[in-house]
């Protein structure tokens, strides 16, 4: 049987048919197109703070983009970009303490840092200084990453190459886990936890390019 990779999804309003501005439960196709490309089943957990019951049926699970975390989690006011989803974050941190594989992408790896006891950078450009993180509304930009010599990501990656990109927030410090991966303007790019058999964050979306890998690498830790 194939692995169940729990992915979490987005509660936003939506349009569809007749409906217009409907709260729902969604997530972009591309993350589940990735988990079955690299040989896992998906399945999409929408945010519930009871969430953690639902990992005994998962073998491994998938940390979504979206908006930014709740900046009251890493003990800082929100800026005046910042824009959470609480109820979203009350579903997932209890997520990261499961006994499962685990790939954090983009708001997820900025979530695994926080759960570790990180902090983040509310408003990336401030900090380095331009917008190539999110070039514009809906358009991923796109740069170099370096990854750490023997690291997990660099593994999966083959080495430095190019990713993609779209966030306006950052990890500032990773806490306990253990930065393997960086931009070229020195942006964190990837966070691991040795002490673990596969705990994965990449701050840029590799389901968006079709870039199957560390999907792959995260179903075959799930087996």
């Amino acid at each position: 049987m194939r692995p169940i990779i729990g992915i979490t999804s987005y509660v936003e309003p939506a349009a569809w048919g007749v409906w217009r501005g409907v709260p729902a439960t969604l997530l972009p196709h591309s993350y589940v197109r990735a988990v079955e490309a690299a040989g896992g089943r998906a399945v999409v957990l929408p945010p519930d703070p009871e969430s953690a019951e639902v990992l005994r049926v998962l073998d491994g699970l998938v940390l979504a983009g979206g908006p930014d975390v709740d900046a009251a989690r890493y003990g800082e006011p929100a800026g005046p970009l910042t824009d959470s989803r609480p109820e979203r974050d009350a579903g997932e941190f209890p997520l990261v303490e499961a006994d499962l594989p685990i790939l954090g992408v983009c708001r997820g790896m900025q979530l695994l840092a926080v759960a570790y006891g990180g902090r983040l950078h509310q408003h990336l450009p401030v900090v380095v200084g331009h917008d190539g993180h999110r070039p514009e509304p809906g358009v991923y930009g796109s740069h170099g990453a370096r990854f750490a010599p023997g690291s997990l990501i660099g593994a999966i990656m083959g080495g430095d190459g190019v990713v993609n990109s779209y966030h306006h927030q950052g990890v500032a410090d990773a806490g306990r886990l253990t930065v393997t991966g960086w931009a070229e303007d020195g942006t964190i790019e990837a966070v691991e936890d040795p002490e673990r058999p596969f705990l994965l964050g990449v701050q840029w979306h590799p389901e968006a390019d079709g870039d199957v890998r560390p999907f792959r690498a995260l179903v075959d830790a799930s087996r």
